[in-house]
């Protein structure tokens, strides 16, 4: 699909918490598949949180709302044993589609256990040793917080490709320059696979702030003046990151980039708005 499609549009959501009630993500999902996505992508949460609804929520998108799911999957909080056991669910539910990811260190993750994958190329080893899956990994347009330097993290990068990694989508980004820079230097070092952007709409200033902070985003002054303007009043710093998003991925359009991934928040009505602004642009 992202090799042959003029041009991809997807979402990810995240599903209830283990001990959550389903219904309000799977209402979610259903208002976001009016939207014609190509896909849908299911995260799973920091410390497993979510472990045992990931599957569910991506087999209720694939199976009874017709569209096509990935399912996240992380090795920090499972061990080797407990991947096997989800991958063979996975397979079970006839679930494609993987985003392999570290994911973010929990208490009980020790790097020099051998009952735990250390590194994502590690488990996306595994999952082409177990067969039947597509593979997609993560990748970081301005570099992973935990890398000592943007070459030792593009290695990094292109050792999960070589493991067997079939796309990449990246954390997200608000300078579409340090995209361009990133695809250039990767192609550089031989990574050709499909980059996907990850686009995240800024509709709450603390969080974004935060999640700049965690995935070391940079937040270009033209967004800082915006969330300094609008921080006190929620619908028009909505309505303004929804614009800065549309904005983003008309630019990318426009510069060749033909993968675009939205971080919904499961908030349909504000990745409708993009979609709805795009609507031409996307042939939806």
């Amino acid at each position: 699909m992202m090799k042959n499609k003029e041009v991809t549009a997807s979402f990810e959501v995240f599903p209830p918490k283990n001990n959550m009630p389903f219904e309000p993500v799977k209402q979610a999902v259903k208002e976001l598949t009016a939207f014609s996505p190509d896909y849908i992508s299911v995260t799973y949460g920091a410390g497993g949180g979510t472990s045992k609804n990931t599957p569910a929520i991506v087999s209720f998108i694939q199976d009874e709302l017709g569209v096509p799911s990935v399912a996240h999957l992380t090795c920090a909080s499972s061990t080797k044993n407990e991947i096997d056991g989800i991958l063979t669910d996975l397979q079970r539910r006839k679930i494609h589609n993987i985003l392999a990811l570290r994911g973010d260190l929990t208490d009980s993750f020790d790097p020099d256990n051998y009952e735990y994958y250390k590194y994502a190329s590690e488990l996306i080893e595994r999952i082409v040793a177990f067969g039947g899956f597509s593979i997609g990994a993560a990748c970081y347009p301005e570099c992973h917080v935990e890398a000592k330097n943007a070459h030792i993290d593009l290695m990094n990068l292109k050792h999960k490709v070589d493991c067997g990694a079939q796309y990449l989508v990246t954390q997200m980004f608000f300078d579409n320059n340090a995209l361009y820079s990133f695809l250039y230097r990767a192609l550089k070092v031989g990574i050709d696979v499909p980059v996907v952007a990850g686009i995240m709409p800024v509709i709450n200033s603390k969080q974004i702030i935060r999640s700049c902070e965690l995935s070391g985003a940079t937040m270009p002054s033209r967004l800082r003046v915006m969330l300094d303007k609008f921080s006190d009043n929620p619908e028009a710093l909505k309505q303004a990151g929804i614009a800065y998003a549309t904005e983003q991925i008309i630019d990318l359009i426009s510069n060749g980039v033909t993968n675009i991934h939205i971080y919904t928040m499961n908030k349909p009505e504000v990745a409708g708005k993009i979609m709805e602004n795009l609507s031409s642009i996307l042939a939806r």
